[in-house]
């Protein structure tokens, strides 16, 4: 089983592809998370209200978004929208369904950043027992599009078999 963190942000569509791609090989079950962050401090007293609401439609959409990307290379992925910290609930959700493989983005930061939030990836390789990926690699459109027809092999052009390229 492979869990696919996804957010649809450039670095997300990165690892779905990299996740996609190994879960065909191996053919895996996908499992494709997407996870609404919450403020940190949240506070009812103060009057704080988050518009979770406006948080949650987007991130629908955007696991829509990610399902039909898998569809299109011929898995039938189990979706799920989930509230919370990321890295927790990701390695929550990885433990529950007993995931083999945790595939997620990285997204560069500075120094700063990365010591004062930390790093998701960095999160799940301590807490987890299973395999995580930070897709990192950069898999163009086309061989993206190669992976829905894994057993066609490329047609070389005919100008460089003569030769002639």
């Amino acid at each position: 089983k492979v869990l696919l963190a996804y957010d649809g942000s450039i670095e997300g569509r990165r690892a779905l592809r990299e996740g996609a791609k190994l879960a065909q090989l191996c053919r895996a079950e996908v499992f494709l998370l997407a996870v609404v962050e919450l403020p940190t401090v949240v506070t009812p007293d103060a009057g704080l209200g988050i518009p979770i609401g406006n948080q949650t439609a987007n991130y629908e959409s955007t696991l829509a978004e990610g399902v039909e990307r898998l569809k299109a290379l011929g898995f039938s992925p189990t979706a799920r929208l989930e509230a919370g910290d990321p890295g927790q609930t990701i390695a929550d959700v990885a433990e529950e369904i007993g995931a083999q493989l945790v595939v997620v983005g990285h997204r560069p930061q500075g120094r700063l950043a990365r010591w004062w939030f930390g790093s998701v990836g960095s999160y799940l390789v301590k807490r987890l027992r299973c395999s995580v990926l930070v897709g990192q690699t950069e898999i163009s459109d086309d061989e993206f599009e190669r992976l829905k027809h894994p057993g066609e092999i490329p047609t070389a052009d005919p100008a460089s078999q003569h030769g002639l390229a």
